[in-house]
């Protein structure tokens, strides 16, 4: 397969892989509740853990974070795609889940899903870091507070720019760049 039809393969199942809205369906099927009608409104774990508490909380979270960790590390380990051929599949999962067509193209932020994508990427490095520092600000500071949140979002933004540009291709800059801006544009009405 050439390269490009490759990275066209990837970015596919990345974006198809992203769209699923896995936390929306634990709602429906586990709990039988629309979790887009509690919290924020948005079809994410956290709404599961509202509607249902943690006991499905957490399968939902890690199904998130599963739907963005899988494909860019098979992506990487099983496509043999590296540098700038990343950059369009890495993207692609956090904007399936946050433009999913099964919900008419309203999805959510996009959070559990872009910790996944670095996962993938880095084998955990930066999602441990801005794990740290996201449980940090929750712990310290109100979680219903906007300032909290976009203050989260730009310490995350300033980590995976940070990283990226620590890692040997400037393709990991671009990456955190985009999931940074796209970050910002799903949090825009929190």
């Amino acid at each position: 397969m050439t390269g490009v039809l490759n990275v066209m393969l990837w970015t596919l199942i990345a974006g198809l892989s992203g769209s699923l809205p896995l936390a929306y369906w634990i709602g429906l099927w586990a709990l039988g509740v629309d979790i887009r009608r509690y919290g924020d409104g948005n079809p994410g774990a956290m709404n599961v853990k509202r509607a249902g508490g943690w006991r499905w909380f957490i399968p939902a979270l890690l199904l998130e974070f599963l739907k963005g960790a899988i494909p860019l590390w098979l992506a990487r380990f099983g496509g043999g795609l590296s540098g700038w051929a990343l950059l369009p599949p890495a993207m692609a999962a956090p904007l399936g889940h946050a433009q999913s067509p099964w919900l008419g193209g309203k999805g959510g932020k996009a959070i559990a899903v872009t910790f996944g994508v670095w996962s993938g990427l880095t084998e955990w490095r930066v999602p441990m870091l801005m794990g740290s520092i996201f449980a940090l600000t929750l712990r310290l500071t109100p979680p219903e507070s906007r300032a909290v949140r976009i203050g989260m979002l730009i310490l995350s933004g300033l980590l995976l720019v940070a990283g990226g540009m620590g890692w040997a291709h400037p393709s990991m800059a671009a990456i955190s760049i985009g999931h940074t801006l796209l970050l910002f544009w799903t949090h825009r009405r929190s």
